[in-house]
């Protein structure tokens, strides 16, 4: 499997964003500096790029599959309401996995300022 040469306009800029931010919050929270809420909106964030990721091709989701128990696994030690639809993990491993329904947004909280962005 290979991913085209080169990705629609903005999707390596989003992607950089993202793995920066990703590597801010993990700085920010650190051990014991997260909340439930925080993991919840980590785990929506999880899945929802495993999903864009394994759009691209059939061999790619599968695997990934293993990505979405897990946030399933996480969700259920945090005692975090877990999406009724699991998905069948032979079954995953034998096809796509269907989209899944995009978790509702939530507001970001008070003193939320943005993200940061060196420019």
């Amino acid at each position: 499997m290979e991913l085209a040469g080169q990705a629609a306009p903005g999707v390596e800029q989003h992607a950089e964003q993202v793995a920066e931010t990703a590597c801010h919050l993990a700085d920010a929270a650190g051990p014991g500096g997260g909340s439930t809420a925080a993991a919840e909106d980590v785990l929506d964030a999880v899945d929802t790029l495993t999903e864009a990721l394994g759009s691209a091709g059939p061999e790619l989701a599968q695997a990934l599959a293993a990505v979405a128990a897990a946030t399933d696994g996480a969700r259920r030690l945090l005692g975090i309401a877990v999406d009724e639809q699991e998905p069948d993990l032979l079954a995953v491993a034998a096809a796509v996995p269907p989209g899944r329904r995009r978790p509702k947004r939530r507001g970001l909280g008070p003193g939320f300022q943005g993200i940061r962005t060196a420019r």
